[in-house]
Formats: C-alpha cells, sequence, structure tokens
C-alpha cells in the first residue's frame, strides 16, 4: 500500500483492470512479431518485401496517433481500449486466414492502428486514475507490463506453432486481445467516460500544438532521441554480435540476459522518479545508453560485449515509463488526449527514424561507427532533457 497525504492508493487495486489489457495485448503481439516476416515470405515476398512488412505495424501506430485521440475523446479510455482490441483481434485472424500478401499487408496495418489507440488511452487513463505522486511507478509498471509480455510472447506463439503451424502464432495473439477486450470491459470509468459524447466540448489540435509548442520542440525533441536511441538498440545487440562472429544461439542468449536486467529494473526506475524527480532518471537513462552504445565498437570478444549488452539493460530499464511520464507531466487538463497524440507522434517517429539513421550510416561508413552515431544520439538525448526539463517546469503549469 502507497500513500498520498492522508489518502490511500495501491497500484494493486488497479492491477487487474488498468494493466492486465496491457499485459494481454503485448503478450498477443510478442507471440506474433517474430512471424511477422516467415509469413510475408512463405505467402510469396522477397527478402525485401518481408522486411518493409515488419515495418507496417509501427507505420500503422505512427500514422494513427493523432486520430487515435480523436477517438480517446469521442468514446472515452475504456472504450477506446476494447474497441482496439477487438480492432487487434479482428486484423489477427485476417492475417491468420491470409492467402496473398495484399489481404496480410492491411491486416499488418490494422493491428498498428489498434496498438497506437491503446497505447494512448491507456496512458491517457493512468495519468488521470493515478495520484500524481505515485504517476511514473504507475507508467513504469506499464512499461514493464509490456516487456514481460514482449518477453514471453514469443514462447506462447511458438507453442501455438508447435499445434497449428506459423498460423497458430496468429490464432493464438487472436485469442489473447479478445481476453485483453474482456479485462478492458471491467476497467473503472473515469469521471470524463462516463459523460460519454456529451461530455465538455474539447480544444482543437491545432490549438494544443499552438499553446504547448515549446515543451513538445524542446523536450519533445528529447523524447524523440530517446525513442531513436531504444529503438536502435533493438538492432544493435544481434548485429554487433554477427560482427563477432558469435552464432544465433549465442547472440540470442546476450540479448536475453541483457532484456533480463531491463526486467528487473522498471518499478526502482518509477519509484526513483516520483521521490527524486525526471531527471534523476531521464539522465543516468541516457547517459548510460549513450556511453554503451559508443563503447560497444571497442568489445571484440563475448564478455566485453556481455557487459555492453547489459549496460544498455540497465539504461534503458530504469528509464521504462520515462517517455509516458513526460507526456503525462505536461499534458493539459483540458486537451490531454491531444497533447499526448502529438506526444506519441513524436516518440513513434524517433522510433521510425532511429534504425534508418543506424542503417544510414553503416552503408556511409560501417557498422561500428553506425552504432556509435546511435550512441552520440543517446548523449545528445542526455543533453537536451538535462536542459529542456528544469526549463519546461519552471513554465507556467501545464494543468495536468
Amino acid at each position: 500500500m502507497v500513500r498520498e497525504g492522508n489518502d490511500q492508493f495501491s497500484l494493486l487495486s488497479i492491477a487487474v483492470p488498468a494493466f492486465g489489457p496491457s499485459v494481454l495485448f503485448s503478450l498477443g503481439e510478442g507471440a506474433v512479431l517474430p512471424v511477422v516476416a516467415l509469413s510475408a515470405r512463405d505467402l510469396g515476398g522477397s527478402v525485401a518485401v518481408a522486411a518493409l512488412t515488419v515495418t507496417l505495424i509501427g507505420l500503422g501506430s505512427l500514422v494513427f496517433n493523432l486520430p487515435a485521440s480523436l477517438l480517446t475523446i469521442r468514446f472515452g479510455e475504456r472504450w477506446a481500449i476494447i474497441g482496439a482490441q477487438a480492432t487487434g483481434a479482428v486484423a489477427l485472424v485476417v492475417a491468420a486466414l491470409s492467402r496473398e500478401l495484399w489481404q496480410f499487408m492491411p491486416a499488418l496495418l490494422a493491428l498498428g492502428m489498434a496498438s497506437s489507440v491503446t497505447n494512448l488511452a491507456r496512458q491517457k487513463y493512468l495519468t488521470e486514475a493515478v495520484p500524481p505522486g505515485f504517476r511514473a511507478r504507475a507508467l513504469s509498471t506499464l512499461g514493464g507490463t509490456l516487456r514481460v509480455g514482449l518477453f514471453l510472447g514469443p514462447f506462447l506463439g511458438a507453442a501455438a506453432m508447435q499445434v497449428w503451424g506459423l498460423r497458430g502464432a496468429y490464432w493464438v495473439g487472436a485469442a489473447v486481445y479478445t481476453g485483453a477486450a474482456v479485462v478492458a470491459w471491467f476497467m473503472p470509468d473515469l469521471e470524463d467516460d462516463a459523460a460519454g459524447p456529451g461530455r465538455a466540448v474539447q480544444p482543437r489540435l491545432g490549438r494544443i500544438a499552438a499553446t504547448h509548442w515549446e515543451v513538445l520542440a524542446t523536450v519533445g525533441l528529447g523524447v524523440l532521441f530517446v525513442s531513436a536511441v531504444r529503438q536502435s538498440r533493438q538492432a544493435v545487440i544481434p548485429l554487433w554480435a554477427e560482427h563477432l562472429g558469435m552464432d544465433a544461439p549465442t547472440a540470442s542468449l546476450v540479448y536475453g540476459i541483457a532484456g533480463g536486467v531491463d526486467l528487473l529494473l522498471f518499478y526502482p526506475g518509477g519509484r526513483l522518479m516520483d521521490l527524486r524527480g525526471r531527471l534523476a532518471v531521464a539522465l543516468p537513462s541516457m547517459l548510460i545508453m549513450g556511453a554503451a552504445l559508443v563503447a560497444m565498437p571497442l568489445s571484440t570478444s563475448f564478455w566485453p560485449f556481455l557487459l555492453v549488452s547489459c549496460l544498455l539493460g540497465l539504461g534503458n530499464g530504469i528509464g521504462s515509463g520515462m517517455i509516458m511520464t513526460l507526456g503525462a507531466d505536461f499534458s493539459p487538463a483540458h486537451g490531454r488526449a491531444q497533447f499526448l497524440g502529438l506526444w506519441r507522434l513524436m516518440a513513434d517517429s524517433g522510433s521510425t527514424l532511429g534504425p534508418v539513421l543506424l542503417s544510414a550510416v553503416t552503408a556511409a561508413a560501417s557498422l561500428g561507427i553506425g552504432v556509435a552515431a546511435a550512441g552520440a544520439l543517446g548523449l545528445a538525448a542526455a543533453g537536451v532533457l538535462a536542459w529542456s526539463i528544469p526549463r519546461a517546469q519552471r513554465s507556467p503549469a501545464q494543468g495536468s
């Protein structure tokens, strides 16, 4: 039990309705992600087309962030999450039944759109359901549940494929998404949800962007850099393992150990943010990740490589929920969904641009320089956040 003032609050009191759909959603996503490229090849796609299909889920999420905010305003957080899970389930059924690429690829886009609505609605829900003094812990726990789901999901998908073949991953994903919709049904409504479509008129998206442009252009830029570094890290570990001549099982072992370090630290990181401030986590998270990436090209054998990879996991783990927490902190009470839509658009843009930067620098120079460039971006993120967060916090209250 945690307390704020004289009021009692416990994350356990909202654990099932608030975190349950997120765990199931990420389990379904984790079951599907490893087989998307294989499915595209199975449907006759080339290697290049298979690589493109992997980006479609992220692309769907990126382009749907702003519409997701409007849907959340229109229907409320609970119904938005229910609808998104149901849409994701239908998309996975379509993917499982697809016999041609033109059937399969739109299903992945729809899955990404459902992910966008889910992510925004649950972030807004927790921002308003949890006392501000425990916001970072709640959102870091949310980030942790997503990591757990993505970690366990591939095992669930692999078990299903043993019985039903490659498409079994999509069937189990659809079942899990359906379960997430059922769990979300029992989420308690927030006050503005209960008001339904007749709630107070919301400010236009353009007005929110104009009013909060300074935060979006400063802290938001730092968030874009953070997302780019985090997404680059997903590719860096297996690519550098291959560069060192390690076989696939060894590379997977290193990736799994680093992921385990990441998983252990989400709640301590959130607690530190609540007790010591956001910079107490944001700054070391990016400094550690940036330094680890800069050092990775210097690792030439298994043990140094494992150490650097674990440092990446450490930096990423303590920063779990950091982007969502900062977005919640600076979001206005009136127009929160629109602001979070813009915030998520910047974060998803960084996730898209990070691997592009890594690829471009690697193609122009070498993999080592590309990895070091990703590390330099992490150090730049630390600098931007160290400069912009205190300035933004000294500005007039955002109304959150």
